[in-house]
């Protein structure tokens, strides 16, 4: 299995929709847009994504076929990461494997991330890329409909 990065295409963006539609990936997510559903929304969030010479993202391949994107954004003065994996990809390292890579080519540091504080699988992916906590928040989660818990995560 080969994992690689690339710039988002256009053609990547209805895999990225599907994707981001999917109920079971939207609740351990967590913090989604307000209505998955909603394609109008969905299309301009991302022409504002690449639009942006301040947000870095990457489509995330494996073996040529895209599978969810990684990238990092300015949020209130500091560089945070964030990456979205395609539900039927889970389990297989591949969501390590391209954080790892965006790791290599996004050097500025100290970066942060955020995650629900039930979604297990993505704080052990951000301890494996070196990611430790750093503390703990109450967010409204648009997927829930409602504030839960979150984690603050720092790679120094």
């Amino acid at each position: 299995m080969s994992v690689t990065l690339r710039d988002v295409l256009p053609g990547d963006l209805p895999t990225f929709y599907e994707h981001g539609r999917d109920p079971t990936a939207v609740h351990m997510a967590a913090f989604t847009a307000p209505d998955p559903n909603d394609r109008a929304a969905f299309d301009a969030h991302w022409a504002r994504i690449l639009a942006n010479p301040f947000v870095a993202t990457q489509t995330v391949l494996v073996d040529g076929t895209v599978v969810g994107s990684v990238g990092s954004y300015t949020d209130d003065g500091r560089r945070e990461v964030t990456y979205w994996i395609g539900r039927e990809f889970w389990g297989r390292g591949i969501a390590t494997a391209a954080l790892q890579a965006f790791l290599g080519q996004e050097t500025r540091r100290p970066l942060y991330a955020r995650a629900a504080a039930d979604n297990a699988a993505s704080i052990r992916v951000l301890e494996k890329c070196g990611f430790v906590l750093i503390g703990r928040e109450r967010g409204y989660a648009n997927a829930r409909g409602a504030e839960i818990d979150e984690v603050v995560m720092e790679l120094a």
